[in-house]
């Protein structure tokens, strides 16, 4: 029985094997796009695809010059679940009568009119060729690119690939049209947000370009109607006369007429201690904050030039000097560089480069020396390896002497950086910060070396001198008084009632200063209307029913309209310094906000004095931004396009 099985089944397997290895020899239909050849192919021999094989039952069925009658005859015939399947798929309208790739992928032709939109260009006017050609406008602004950058290849390449039928116009037509367009865009947007500006400040200063050509930077200062601290690139001003006191006074007011700003909104002024800068402020009677950053600076200097004895000054001088040798050696030569990286990796210190002292950068000198002081060990290693360097192995004096200044300036640079913010409310924190040098930063602390006790005591000096000018004193205990995180806190208590007095005082002038406009508005809105151009045909006036409560609405008005009295405001004022305050991490601008309804008339003090910025760094801002945009190889443009371009540059 067993060799009878075998017997029985082994022709059964080899009919098998026979039919798989037939149907892997069949052709499919060259070029065949009915849905009929998944059932039907050819043999490699019938090299003119005539005799159509079936793949089912391995039939031979004619088929000349392609034709499927025959083989949708013979599938119908004798495999007629195929033929079901076969019609529901021809009947599906997205296949139509595709072929045997019908069953994997929907496939449609594109219409003639869309084969031809694909290949042809954006008319100029359309609103497509519009957007991008702004698109590259704003970029050549905001990324401070050369307009010469739309004439190079690989950009144009680039924007080919994004959008073929955009066609790039030239460098002319940027230069001379779209810029120009998106200024004046610009600028009437700047305008409309700083024509409803009650109260501004101001940040100037003067810089010389690559072409050594002088400009002078003006920029706003507001808080808007929402809150919102904002600063404004006015102006990048060609400034070809004297640099006097005079001539920066005229300037000034000729920027601001020329934006239809009034003086008497302008609250301060943040300049550098430049003497021209004074003199302006004083001549246009401006009432003016000397730039925090540059204060801080000055009194670091003054304090190490009067080290006493000069011994000691002289071995400052010297310490700081082989600092400086020690960071130029390796700022010139790319194998001490790469001999310290190793060194650093070996001795496990963080793989920073030094830092080059800058004179007109805040506080380079002291992120120089805390640089060399971290990086030490391996300086030295690499030094003693170099015999033509050796001698710039600083000595243990050195080292003592560094980390002693190190100590006393560290911390104070911190607070420059977080001053020179333009985004967020600055002024305010100067007396706070002020108060926290004399008590705790710049104080006298157990293990403070001789030096670096003297360098304290002459920044806290210079700085409390400087700062206890009395229109100063004032100006910052206003912006301090309206910020709700501080108040009276960083107040001397022998002003405080003055401080308030005053603050009442500006109060009842800002309500004085806006009566009368009330008046012309409530007076515009209840005069009679005008009568018709007829004189000869008049018109009596309909006579209307009265509403009850119309006999109370002349009531409610004359309360909304009247004048708040000098007692209302400081009862108001008294009820905001009683007030809980908020976290000093808050922001009090969003403070102001959420409760400008409880405090309207100090509201308007708080945008008074908030806006003011406690150093002049939107001024070097500007500069940084000019000095991207007259490069070398862009000096020779003309003043009228680096005022456009600097604007556009911080303005968009």
């Amino acid at each position: 029985m067993d060799a009878q099985q075998v017997k029985v089944s082994c022709p059964e397997s080899q009919q098998t094997a026979t039919q798989a290895a037939q149907e892997e020899a069949l052709l499919p239909k060259r070029g065949g796009t009915s849905v009929i050849w998944i059932h039907f192919g050819f043999k490699r021999s019938d090299t003119e695809q005539k005799t159509a094989i079936c793949k089912l039952c391995y039939k031979t069925i004619p088929a000349p010059d392609a034709n499927t009658t025959n083989l949708f005859y013979r599938l119908k015939k004798v495999h007629e679940k195929e033929y079901i399947r076969i019609q529901k798929i021809r009947a599906k309208p997205s296949c139509g009568t595709a072929g045997a790739s019908c069953e994997k992928k929907n496939y449609s032709q594109p219409k003639i009119k869309q084969s031809f939109a694909q290949g042809t260009p954006y008319e100029k006017t359309s609103q497509r060729h519009k957007q991008i050609t702004c698109a590259i406008s704003r970029y050549i602004c905001k990324g401070m690119a050369p307009v010469h950058v739309v004439e190079k290849d690989s950009f144009r390449d680039l924007v080919k690939v994004l959008d073929p039928r955009y066609v790039m116009p030239g460098r002319k037509h940027f230069s001379k049209v779209e810029l120009p367009r998106l200024y004046d865009a610009c600028r009437a947007k700047v305008e409309k947000d700083v024509c409803s500006v009650v109260h501004y400040a101001l940040t100037t200063d003067l810089w010389t370009s690559r072409a050594t050509q002088p400009y002078m930077s003006v920029t706003i200062h507001f808080i808007s109607k929402d809150w919102t601290l904002c600063a404004r690139c006015l102006q990048t001003l060609y400034f070809p006369d004297d640099h006097t006191g005079v001539m920066l006074a005229q300037g000034l007011r000729d920027t601001l007429e020329s934006w239809g700003l009034q003086e008497c909104h302008l609250v301060c002024v943040t300049t550098d201690n430049a003497t021209n800068n004074i003199s302006a402020m004083e001549l246009n009677e401006w009432e003016r904050l000397q730039c925090f950053g540059h204060r801080l600076q000055l009194a670091i200097e003054n304090a190490l030039k009067a080290l006493t004895p000069a011994s000691t000054k002289q071995a400052v001088e010297r310490a700081v000097g082989v600092c400086k040798k020690v960071v130029s050696t390796f700022s010139n030569s790319w194998k001490r560089k790469r001999d310290l990286a190793k060194a650093q990796a070996v001795l496990g210190l963080p793989p920073h480069q030094l830092i080059t002292e800058t004179p007109t950068r805040w506080g380079s000198r002291q992120m120089m020396i805390a640089r060399f002081l971290e990086q030490e060990k391996a300086l030295s290693q690499v030094l003693l390896a170099d015999k033509k360097a050796r001698h710039l192995v600083p000595s243990w004096q050195d080292m003592a002497l560094l980390e002693s200044l190190n100590k006393a300036l560290g911390p104070l640079f911190e607070f420059i950086d977080a001053l020179s913010g333009e985004r967020y409310v600055t002024v305010s924190f100067l007396k706070p910060v002020l108060h926290l040098f004399n008590n705790e930063i710049l104080s006298r602390k157990d293990g403070d070396t001789e030096l670096t006790k003297a360098v304290k005591e002459g920044i806290l000096k210079y700085l409390n001198e400087k700062y206890d000018d009395h229109t100063t004193n004032n100006l910052l205990d206003m912006a301090t008084l309206v910020d709700p995180r501080f108040k009276t806190a960083y107040m001397k208590e022998e002003r405080v009632e003055f401080i308030k007095m005053r603050a009442t005082a500006e109060l009842v002038d800002m309500v004085g200063a806006t009566a009368p406009e009330s008046a012309q508005t409530a007076a515009a809105s209840s005069s009679p209307p005008a009568a018709e151009d007829d004189p000869e045909l008049p018109h009596p006036t309909k006579k209307t029913k009265k509403s009850l409560g119309s006999y109370f609405r002349k009531a409610g008005q004359a309360t909304t309209h009247s004048q708040p009295s000098r007692a209302s405001i400081e009862l108001e004022l008294s009820m905001y310094l009683q007030a809980l305050g908020p976290d000093s991490e808050t922001d009090p601008l969003e403070w102001w906000k959420q409760h400008e309804m409880n405090f309207p008339l100090v509201a308007r003090l708080a945008k008074k004095y908030l806006c003011i910025p406690a150093t002049s760094s939107s001024s070097e801002r500007a500069f940084s931004a000019s000095g991207n945009i007259i490069t070398c190889k862009r000096s020779c443009l003309k003043p009228n396009t680096v005022d456009q371009l600097v604007f556009l540059a911080l303005n968009l």
